[in-house]
């Protein structure tokens, strides 16, 4: 099965340290309302009044047409990384589906895996777009709102 992959810690240890978004803006601090507002670190819900961060995130390494960059919310305080399980993270059971596009060596959308993905059935899916041999990798993103939501690699 594909293995979920949170933001890596150093990048968003920068980023709580005040390190510039994709834009170049310092990331806005906020209180979490509740559920919502799902950390792309710890891959869980920023608890209600807890301080987040809101910030333009580009999960990829360099600007090009199939960069897309989107807002996202990370605990302000340091959070622990997630570890996965095998399972879907908190974050991953609170919408019915989500958008899974699978991308090659050159970080562009392979043609013909974007699907939207229902939530129970969201891991298999993953695995029949990894059985193209040209993906490389997948993005989880919101189905309602286009939000990168995680990272999906080959199982090691």
């Amino acid at each position: 099965m594909p293995r979920i992959t949170a933001l890596p810690t150093d990048q968003v240890r920068a980023y709580q340290s005040g390190a510039p978004d994709a834009y170049g803006n310092a990331p806005e601090r906020a209180v979490s309302t509740g559920p919502g507002h799902p950390c792309r670190h710890c891959l869980r819900n920023i608890p209600e009044g807890a301080e987040m961060l809101i910030l333009a995130h580009m999960p990829f390494t360099e600007l090009q047409p199939y960069a897309e960059t989107g807002p996202i919310y990370l605990c302000a305080a340091p959070c622990d990384r997630h570890k996965d399980t095998g399972a879907l993270p908190e974050i991953l059971t609170s919408s019915p589906d989500y958008l899974i596009k699978g991308y090659g060596t050159d970080d562009r959308i392979v043609y013909g895996t974007g699907t939207i993905a229902p939530t129970d059935t969201l891991l298999q899916a993953a695995s029949d777009i990894f059985a193209k041999p040209e993906v490389t990798y997948i993005h989880i993103r919101s189905s309602r709102n286009n939000c990168y939501q995680a990272r999906l690699d080959r199982d090691a």
